[in-house]
């Protein structure tokens, strides 16, 4: 397969970065990136943040394929959807035809997770995942609009940030007790939960939807506990799963994401991984979606790609939690670790292990300035 080329699958942040990186090292070598998109890039946590900022689609997005692809010597593949993988031929098999590959970079991403609904509205719940799914949401919503959000965690949480300064009812469901409540210490979640409350934001814990029906005009959200909500709109950001049931089909081994080593390859040589769609040993084989942890294996996959193995090493990368509202910067523990949040002074919280190790802290408010201070903290 010495003729067919680096084959990138995928042309959100983790694509995008790794043909980046691989051509730092190696400009000459054949490079496809193959997408069922138009390719177009655009900062995806822009999604939870833009419609305050009253930004149209058009407006988030900073490169055209086409654009972007000319000076990197890439050839495109545009608005074509992998089916299946052939690991013995090299070949990936898709809606447009047979694309063989001499290595294959995995950074197909993760869907929205949607739960089943009853209802004769099911259907029209909507989720945010990519930019024609944002596009859609503006097409949707229209001043002094109702939105249900399902699901507070960190996506629901900065999309009621985000519309509740937008000006829209805003109402959040989660079977959780709190917000934020697998990150965030519970002084931290009923802190933003205060900060989001004051925008008009109205919190449903402990209940979740179980059907959507029409009603009156516009929908009306039946909760398993037999409450009833009034809205215009449902949107669901219950979160993300890794797009593997395709990879598991073709042989690679997989487990809540497909499992990648420390150099990012799969248990197929030829084959790669990085972003939403890997589980990484080098990080406890964890998920890890977010921004930081896709810039950081991206380098190390572009300089292996180009002939120089190098291991992913992932340092402390916290995360921010765009509610602007309540700012938070978070560095959870890892799971598994045992230990208590404890409140070092007002908007500061460490996670302190049963070892009187600190393996985690939480900024909230001006604290967020303290983010150097905090990663002294942490233990390696």
């Amino acid at each position: 397969m010495s003729n067919a080329p680096v084959l990138v699958l995928g042309s959100g942040l983790a694509g995008w970065t790794v043909i980046k990186e691989f051509r730092k090292h190696d400009a000459q070598t054949p490079l496809m990136l193959l997408t069922a998109d138009a390719g177009d890039a655009y900062p995806k946590p822009a999604l939870s943040t833009a419609f305050a900022q009253n930004k149209l689609p058009a407006q988030l997005r900073n490169g055209l394929a086409s654009e972007l692809a000319a000076p990197l010597n890439l050839q495109l593949q545009t608005h074509t959807r992998a089916l299946t993988l052939d690991l013995t031929k090299q070949e990936l098999h898709t809606d447009q035809g047979v694309f063989a590959y001499s290595r294959l970079v995995l950074a197909n991403g993760a869907d929205p997770i949607r739960i089943p609904l009853e209802g004769d509205a099911a259907d029209s719940v909507l989720s945010v995942n990519q930019l024609a799914d944002y596009a859609r949401l503006r097409e949707r919503l229209h001043p002094g609009m109702r939105v249900l959000i399902m699901g507070a965690g960190l996506i629901g949480c900065e999309f009621a940030n985000d519309l509740g300064r937008a000006g829209f009812k805003v109402q959040v469901a989660d079977p959780a007790s709190r917000a934020l409540s697998a990150l965030l210490p519970e002084q931290a979640s009923l802190q933003l939960q205060q900060a989001l409350t004051a925008l008009g934001v109205a919190w449903y814990f402990g209940d979740s939807v179980i059907g959507l029906n029409k009603h009156s005009g516009a929908l009306q959200a039946t909760l398993k506990s037999g409450a009833t909500i009034d809205t215009d709109l449902v949107l669901s950001a219950i979160g993300l799963r890794p797009q593997i049931s395709w990879l598991k089909d073709a042989g690679l081994q997989c487990d809540k994401g497909v499992l990648v080593n420390p150099f990012l390859q799969t248990s197929d040589p030829h084959v790669y991984a990085l972003g939403d769609v890997a589980q990484y040993a080098s990080a406890n084989n964890r998920l890890l979606p977010y921004v930081m942890p896709i810039m950081t294996a991206a380098r190390a996959l572009g300089a292996s790609l180009a002939g120089t193995q190098t291991e992913v090493v992932f340092p402390v990368m916290p995360v921010a939690v765009k509610t602007p509202d309540l700012p938070l910067l978070l560095a959870p523990p890892a799971p598994g670790v045992t230990g208590e949040w404890q409140l070092l002074e007002e908007g500061v919280w460490k996670f302190m292990a049963v070892t009187a190790e600190c393996q985690g802290f939480v900024l909230a408010g001006k604290q967020t300035s303290q983010r150097s201070k905090a990663l002294q903290w942490l233990v390696p």
